[in-house]
């Protein structure tokens, strides 16, 4: 809903939308590796996309990266995720195209980011690319989402000290 607003969705800058994405991350990973059964989600995005897919972890994974492109995006990716989930997000290997596409994808109304948060956000873009894979055997589990959202966060916290 905040993303629906344009003075509210201003005031969700990329830290912010960083910190719902792992936090996300962390309550998935907590649901499908916290219990001897796991629990699988089905409805993660605003677009439920688990109908069309075996209905298992890896449907929760997907709905994961969808979800995370919409947060950055500002709406729903649409087609847009299978397409991006085939670049590869590394500025030495990505074309001007590429570079032009990526950043005319994201969502416009906060600031730009800059420093550790720009950092932040592509290292997290790459994970939610990760988990549009279009085969879910190569997603990556939400234990492995959600350890490497919290290895860049405590990177984040030691560069940061005095």
């Amino acid at each position: 809903m905040v993303l629906s607003n344009n003075e509210q969705a201003k005031e969700l800058d990329w830290k912010k939308r960083v910190n719902v994405v792992k936090g996300l991350a962390d309550a998935l990973s907590y649901m499908h590796h916290g219990h001897s059964q796991p629990i699988v989600h089905r409805d993660i995005s605003s677009n439920n996309l688990a109908y069309t897919m075996r209905v298992d972890e890896k449907c929760d994974v997907y709905s994961f990266g969808v979800l995370t492109m919409e947060v950055f995006m500002g709406r729903h990716p649409g087609d847009l995720s299978s397409y991006l989930s085939s670049l590869e997000l590394t500025s030495s290997s990505m074309s001007n195209d590429q570079q032009v596409l990526l950043k005319n994808t994201l969502d416009q109304r906060p600031s730009t980011p800059v420093g550790q948060s720009a950092q932040d956000l592509v290292s997290t873009m790459k994970i939610a690319l990760a988990c549009l894979n279009g085969n879910p055997q190569l997603r990556p589990t939400m234990q492995e989402v959600s350890q490497a959202l919290g290895r860049q966060s405590i990177l984040y916290q030691a560069l940061s000290r005095p």
